[in-house]
């Protein structure tokens, strides 16, 4: 294979992206990588140790471009609306990016930290306070980041059938919005 121009970690990770976005995680190996890049894949491990490693950081990559779209989505929101928005985005995201979503789950690497994961946990937690007023109310973060997700690999599944979900989805998010705000109205 001839030398390649440049070979750095930016290129590496557009070009798994692309792989993964075309393919799936399953399209993606070291070997395959290597060989879209016209590298030996020895080459890749200069960057990433392993897999596992390129896949985490593909992982926080999905996990930003999703909070940067809900960020933008509830932006200028009511505190109900900022959820509302925010998880049709989620859901969206889930739909229309499949691959990118699948990302989402990818195994991190044990040394690596999940810094871009974190803050999208942290977005949740900040769209949550606005309904319950706690700045860091796990216990409703996990239940919103639980529907969502739920929400998404069901719809994703086919398991809502011809009758289709969106209905569902509202009758969900406004269950859990009254659930959070205390039975107050939202």
């Amino acid at each position: 294979m001839p030398y390649p121009k440049r070979l750095d970690e930016p290129a590496i990770v557009t070009r798994a992206l692309q792989l993964v976005q075309k393919g799936g995680r399953t399209a993606l190996s070291m070997r395959t990588l290597a060989a879209s890049l016209q590298v030996q894949p020895s080459s890749l491990y200069r960057y990433f140790p392993n897999r596992t490693a390129l896949e985490s950081l593909l992982s926080e990559r999905a996990a930003a471009h999703l909070e940067q779209r809900m960020r933008r989505a509830s932006r200028g929101k009511t505190a109900p609306d900022a959820v509302r928005f925010a998880g049709r985005v989620y859901t969206r995201f889930a739909r229309d990016e499949p691959a990118m979503f699948e990302l989402l789950l990818a195994p991190s690497a044990i040394d690596q930290p999940r810094p871009v994961g974190k803050s999208l946990w942290n977005f949740i937690l900040e769209i949550v306070k606005g309904i319950t007023g706690k700045s860091d109310d796990t216990s409703a973060a996990v239940a919103l980041w639980s529907f969502l997700h739920g929400f998404a690999v069901l719809e994703a599944s086919g398991a809502f059938g011809a009758s289709g979900p969106r209905h569902g989805f509202k009758v969900g998010l406004d269950a859990l919005l009254r659930g959070f705000a205390g039975e107050r109205s939202v």
